[in-house]
């Protein structure tokens, strides 16, 4: 019969797989609603395009996952229970911001939940402050950058094709869209799938099934199938949100808006830095909005989706916090 410590990494697996599936469904606005909303493929292609290209692109790298086992605090300092209370208090934050459909961020989502695990754990003591400022200056940089990136590819294009008539303009875009939507899964893919890689490495380290922080091919197998899974099950109130209420979009917006939000996900990526796919794409959104006029942005939702921002690192460490202390006394520290 396994130990009570085995079973306890059972658990942990198990519950980084379950974070990465809701994490797919989430998400799956971040990658498929401006293609869906703009018509430029039907809801059914598009998740089908979208979980393939997120698998594809989770194979792609490490990095991200490295920088989040190894960038908040040392694994070596990390129990399971640690690791197992980090991910449930980012899926319970995860499913309270879907059932309302708010595109809050999955990446914020995780590193509040050890944050606040860790801190339930050992204190303040055991985080490596300038990995934790480097993730969360990314955080915050990057929805700037897809804004600024959203805003300036709609600016060219406009001015670029200023003089082509707007029915011919769109009916290119819908087609070019099929490309841009597949390179933001493929990005998502990329960004978003790491980080249960590196919450499983980060146990497995603690465990010490593994002597070093180098992510096994089997999970990264595991966590790519479980986010192309979550997003063919679809996130349909997100979607809704994202792509239809924030701003009304045509394909050359949904363009730009893909484009953008890919160009500044795979860039970070590549150099290992842990960005919210959520807050990219709903700041590329809210630059191509501007680019016409200020009433084109639902100011109301931006409102909600700026609120879900600021509220889940602190909401998802919390829940992990009393989720820390609740299952302690059952399954140990």
């Amino acid at each position: 019969m396994p130990d009570a410590t085995l079973l306890l990494l059972i658990f942990v697996i198990a519950a980084a797989l379950v974070f990465d599936y809701v994490n797919g469904f989430h998400d799956t606005a971040n990658a498929i609603a401006t293609s869906v909303s703009t018509r430029a493929l039907s809801v059914k292609t598009a998740i089908i395009m979208a979980a393939v290209l997120n698998f594809a692109g989770a194979m792609v790298s490490t990095k991200v996952a490295t920088t989040i086992g190894n960038g908040i605090v040392d694994p070596h300092q990390v129990t399971q229970m640690v690791v197992l209370a980090g991910v449930l208090g980012a899926i319970i934050w995860n499913l309270i911001t879907w059932y309302f459909g708010l595109p809050s961020s999955s990446s914020h989502a995780i590193i509040g939940g050890l944050i606040g695990a860790v801190i339930a754990h050992a204190g303040l003591s055991e985080f490596h402050l300038s990995g934790l400022k480097k993730i969360i200056l990314a955080l915050i940089v990057s929805p700037i950058l897809g804004a600024s990136m959203g805003f300036l590819f709609m600016v060219i294009f406009l001015w670029t094709l200023r003089n082509r008539s707007p029915f011919g303009v769109n009916k290119g875009f819908r087609r070019c869209q099929i490309f841009s939507a597949g390179f933001m899964a493929f990005s998502h893919g990329t960004a978003d799938a790491q980080k249960s890689m590196g919450v499983i490495t980060m146990a497995l380290l603690s465990y010490g099934a593994i002597p070093a922080f180098v992510v096994p091919t089997w999970v990264k197998l595991a966590c790519a199938v479980a986010m192309a899974l979550g997003t063919a099950a679809g996130g349909w109130r997100i979607i809704k949100t994202v792509g239809r209420d924030f701003v009304k979009l045509q394909p050359v917006n949904g363009f730009s808006v893909d484009a953008a939000s890919a160009v500044v996900i795979l860039g970070a990526a590549s150099l290992g830095l842990p960005t919210s796919t959520t807050h990219v794409v709903t700041s590329a959104i809210l630059g191509v909005g501007l680019s016409k006029r200020m009433s084109a942005v639902n100011w109301s939702i931006a409102g909600r989706i700026v609120i879900a921002w600021v509220l889940t690192i602190p909401a998802s460490g919390i829940v992990s916090f009393l989720t820390y202390d609740i299952l302690t006394p059952f399954l140990g520290k």
